[in-house]
């Protein structure tokens, strides 16, 4: 299970020239792409839960919690089994009196994805200091945002999005940030048989006393 921020950030530079970095080629656009992921260090929860069965038939299940609650589980799945002395017993296995015990394990790890985006062209049309439009290399021509404070290397020579003319050719590169949280679950249930019942003691034969009285 993978949840996502919306916490994004985007920053855009523009080069003359070649980049420098292997690209991957996405088949639907001009635009190449290379993602990576960096993981965090994971963490980890442990939650026990006990109870005694105190009904089943079939696929129905009532046992009663540590303090004292009844839960009813309907329609229990065959492949919800709990271990019992090393054999793995279903639903129907379970008899009144056995005592279940439910581990969740719940490991949580922070990665962040950072998408790496790289796009050739010639300088159409430029609208600075917040966008330029390329001809790319099939012939179509696509607007780009410019971020604020960006610079560019013409030649050599640093300068903004006012620097840039018609006809140049420039290399465009976007780079996003997505932190997302990776979190998965083992569930381990185990469970041990009902203690046996003792049969009351049986009773001894009864001994007579015969009173005789003194003469």
């Amino acid at each position: 299970m993978i949840l996502s921020k919306a916490r994004r950030s985007m920053q855009i530079g523009l080069w003359l020239g070649s980049l420098s970095v292997i690209l991957s080629l996405n088949a639907n656009s001009q635009v190449k792409t290379e993602t990576k992921v960096e993981e965090g260090l994971p963490s980890q929860t442990v939650k026990i839960e006990t109870a005694e069965v105190v009904y089943v038939s079939g696929s129905d299940l009532v046992v009663k919690t540590e303090d004292g609650e009844l839960r009813h589980f309907p329609n229990v799945s065959d492949d919800k089994t709990v271990t019992v002395a090393g054999e793995k017993l279903t639903v129907h296995d379970l008899k009144p009196g056995m005592k279940l015990q439910r581990t969740t394990i719940t490991s949580t790890t922070p990665r962040k994805i950072t998408t790496i985006k790289t796009v050739k062209g010639k300088v159409w049309r430029v609208s600075p200091p917040t966008s330029v439009v390329l001809t790319l290399e099939d012939g179509t021509n696509q607007s780009f945002n410019i971020p604020k404070g960006q610079k560019f290397d013409v030649n050599g020579q640093v300068t903004d999005a006012w620097g840039l003319k018609a006809g140049m050719d420039i290399s465009a590169t976007a780079v996003s940030e997505t932190p997302e949280t990776v979190v998965s679950q083992e569930v381990i249930r185990t469970g041990a048989a009902a203690p046996p019942k003792l049969d009351p003691p049986k009773q001894g034969e009864a001994l007579l006393i015969i009173v005789v009285p003194a003469k």
